[in-house]
């Protein structure tokens, strides 16, 4: 079989699987956890979501069902480092799975918090305070590789600045409303998205 249509297979396999878990955890959240309404979030955020969310979904199913569509940005990477991110990009699945399982009921659908939300700081959320942001980048930073396209790396550097400077100063905004020290606390001994290697800044990414 041809190295690009296994590449195609396997992140078909790999988007389906994530959207699987990710639809599970959720229903099962809104039936345990209640549901908060996206409206509640505010006009912003709302936009934010379209405005990246639909282009890059997009832009992935263009890439898996219709490829020769987004041959004007495609870039030539060698062959190994696309394997590479092949593997990253499945053991991407397990680790959401873990993440999602860590977070149980407390999951939401927006920026804000659910009334009987309760600090998570175990499983992989005692090195990162946001790894479901993490995982889903680096996915989207895996796909980019694999399939070797500047446009879906561009979303990719897109979503990294809009989760780091917009979605999770705004979501720890009213974490620490809701935990108050203890929040601030956690802030301190993790990283956003990023394991913390220096203790005592809590901005650190």
């Amino acid at each position: 079989m041809d190295a690009n249509i296994l590449f195609r297979v396997v992140l078909l396999a790999v988007l389906v699987a994530t959207f699987s878990i990710s639809a599970y955890f959720r229903k099962k959240a809104r039936e345990e956890g209640g549901v908060i309404e996206r409206k509640e979030e505010g006009i912003i955020v709302l936009v934010l979501r379209m405005v990246f969310g639909l282009p890059l979904l997009a832009s992935l199913l263009l890439y898996l069902f219709y490829p020769q569509w987004l041959v004007w940005s495609a870039v030539a990477l060698p062959i190994w480092l696309r394997w590479l991110f092949v593997v990253v990009a499945v053991l991407c699945v397990p680790i959401l799975w873990w993440i999602f399982r860590s977070i149980g009921t407390n999951i939401s659908e927006t920026v804000l918090i659910k009334r009987e939300h309760q600090l998570v700081t175990t499983g992989p959320y005692q090195w990162v305070r946001h790894p479901l942001y993490a995982t889903a980048l680096l996915l989207i930073f895996s796909f980019s590789i694999v399939a070797g396209n500047w446009f879906i790396f561009a979303y990719f550097v897109m979503g990294l600045l809009v989760f780091r400077y917009i979605v999770i100063p705004e979501e720890e905004k009213r974490l620490i409303e809701a935990f108050g020290e203890k929040y601030e606390d956690y802030q301190m001994r993790t990283g956003a998205l990023l394991p913390k290697i220096f203790r005592g800044d809590s901005n650190a990414t």
